[in-house]
């Protein structure tokens, strides 16, 4: 076993606290935090996942008035935000895809390529060119090349 230590340090009242604790690799990390947060002002972070079920039970809405997709927050996971994919309409026929975003308890779960589907058959729909300032998005479309309707976004 190997042991490193770990310097926590709180400020109180008067003077800053300083407490040097041992760190042995084998022990698991939490019990750590859990020292840590009773001898500091540490609070460690604590993230609830967001959970895709095998049916696909999240659905992207489109809110037009606003001009975004969003996807709600997951049901019993305790997160507040939703995912959103905003665009704006440059032209008439022309929209710019603009960015997306994902609370990061449900990031790596494939919500954005949720949204990012959802707003590409949008365009599809309803025969617009785009202009893609979203890297997400951009990428999305890299990782499908096998989508043949995406191949008919013009883009700029």
């Amino acid at each position: 076993m190997s042991a490193s230590w770990l310097l926590a340090s709180s400020s109180g009242d008067s003077k800053a606290t300083r407490l040097y604790l041992p760190v042995v690799r084998s022990e698991p990390p939490k019990m750590w935090l859990k020292i840590l947060s009773r001898l500091t002002e540490f609070k460690p972070l604590r993230v609830t996942p967001c959970r895709l079920t095998s049916n696909g039970g999240l659905t992207v809405e489109h809110d037009r008035q606003n001009r975004r997709f969003v996807v709600s927050p997951c049901s019993g996971t305790g997160v507040s935000e939703s995912a959103i994919l905003t665009y704006r309409f440059t032209s008439a026929n022309e929209v710019d895809l603009v960015s997306t975003f994902v609370p990061e308890a449900c990031r790596g779960q494939g919500v954005a390529a949720l949204l990012s589907k959802a707003a590409l058959d949008f365009v599809l729909e309803e025969k617009l060119k785009a202009c893609v300032s979203c890297w997400y998005i951009k990428k999305y479309m890299e990782d499908h090349p096998h989508h043949h309707n995406y191949k008919e976004i013009q883009i700029r």
